[in-house]
């Protein structure tokens, strides 16, 4: 009977210790799946102000019409709890739901399907029992016709998506791929950086093609390229990402939601293994030789305040006390605007965009301040703003076309309350 009785309570020992164990591995589990949901980005897209975490129904602008995020909490009925671990990684990776329908490459579904087996697993285990489960229901994306029927997703994806899942690159270092894994998958970051095709696809999917983060456009912005930053350090690139700032830009636009939600969450070393394999990318030459004497004449002119154009009058009263008469602002408060890509960008949009609307930092961990620039909407007509912009995108070095009242007129009417 003590042989049995020990025997019992070993049993029993054996097992608590089990249970422990299991409790243990799931809470890292949920810990690790809670980050890497920060590296993919998915609080910025499926949650709402005022409504719970990942209950969807952001309303996501496109050239088709409006797509509402949907419901990705553990909720049975409106979100995904009934989902098995090989349905959730459909949906993520491929973009198919359970029940066969496909969903539209607003949720980043080609540059996940380099999400690593592990990194899913993890992923599903802190959705089903890391996240609160809400009943919340979104709205249900409604395009017009041909986008309604998602069938056709499936010739898309045939034509534009790959399920090669993600290649080391030969020969380069540990931190150098580490942040290409980040950046080709769960960064998503080629979905906006890379330029798209006719069929509104990514043009290259990974570092294996030139065209891979050689900018692109969104929402009449235009997004600069990543291919080796060469204006700035590995250093600036990892402050900008974590705190929305370093001494030669401030975000603006789509940027300041990815580094609120998602990259000023991410440890010290996977920022810098991001900015490693930014840098190791290379093939991005700098906007244009620098013109020492077409800054200073701009510098010289602002100074004296004599013989002012228009542009440029208008400059010094509503820019010149925060971007000063050098146009290179304060280091990590006020962005330069002398060679800045916002300013040089093609398209306008954004930086008629910012004079109209202003713009705020995000308030992250290491920088909690949220610095603003007021919009001058209200003060400035749109014939004032185009040469205000036109000034700026020719004066010191920058050299790109001036700016039309036109121009800013469309932009105005993208603008909430105008």
């Amino acid at each position: 009977m003590k042989l049995k009785s020990l025997l019992i309570a070993n049993a029993v020992l054996l097992g608590s210790f089990a249970l422990q164990a299991h409790a243990e591995d799931e809470a890292q589990l949920i810990k690790q799946g809670e980050y890497l949901s920060r590296l993919g980005d998915c609080m910025a897209c499926h949650t709402v102000s005022g409504k719970g975490d990942y209950a969807g129904g952001l309303a996501i602008e496109s050239n088709l019409g409006t797509i509402y995020s949907t419901n990705i909490t553990p909720d049975k009925e409106h979100g995904i709890g009934n989902y098995s671990e090989q349905q959730f990684s459909d949906a993520v990776r491929k973009g198919v739901l359970p029940n066969g329908s496909r969903l539209y490459p607003a949720m980043p579904y080609p540059d996940y399907a380099k999400i690593s087996d592990a990194d899913m697993h993890a992923l599903y285990v802190y959705f089903m029992e890391g996240v609160k489960p809400s009943s919340e229901q979104p709205p249900e994306t409604d395009l017009s016709f041909p986008f309604s029927q998602r069938w056709g997703m499936r010739f898309w994806n045939w034509a534009f998506t790959s399920d090669k899942p993600f290649q080391p690159i030969g020969g380069a270092s540990e931190e150098v791929n580490r942040g290409a894994y980040i950046v080709e998958s769960l960064g998503h970051c080629g979905s906006c950086h890379t330029p798209r095709g006719l069929g509104m696809n990514e043009k290259a999917l990974d570092s294996g093609d030139d065209q891979f983060l050689a900018g692109g456009s969104l929402n009449s912005w235009d997004v600069p390229s990543l291919r080796g930053l060469p204006r700035w350090s590995e250093q600036e690139i990892v402050d900008y990402l974590q705190t929305g700032r370093n001494d030669k830009a401030a975000v603006g636009g789509e940027m300041k939601s990815v580094i609120e939600h998602s990259s000023s969450h991410m440890t010290d070393a996977d920022l810098k293994a991001i900015a490693s394999y930014l840098k190791f990318l290379g093939g991005n030459p700098a906007l244009q030789a620098y013109d020492v004497k077409k800054q200073q004449a701009t510098e010289a002119k602002l100074t004296a305040a004599k013989g002012l154009s228009e542009g440029e009058r208008l400059y010094i009263d509503n820019c010149g006390a925060c971007h000063f008469v050098t146009g290179k602002g304060a280091p990590g408060i006020f962005p330069e605007l002398d060679q800045a890509t916002i300013v040089n960008a093609r398209d306008p949009g954004g930086l008629i965009h910012t004079i109209l609307a202003g713009a705020q930092q995000p308030s992250t961990e290491k920088a909690p301040s949220t610095l603003a620039m007021p919009g001058f909407a209200k003060r400035l007509d749109d014939d004032q703003v185009a040469k205000l912009a036109t000034f700026i995108r020719q004066g010191w070095s920058n050299s790109a076309p001036a700016v039309t009242k036109d121009q800013v007129a469309e932009v105005r009417k993208t603008l909430k309350g105008e």
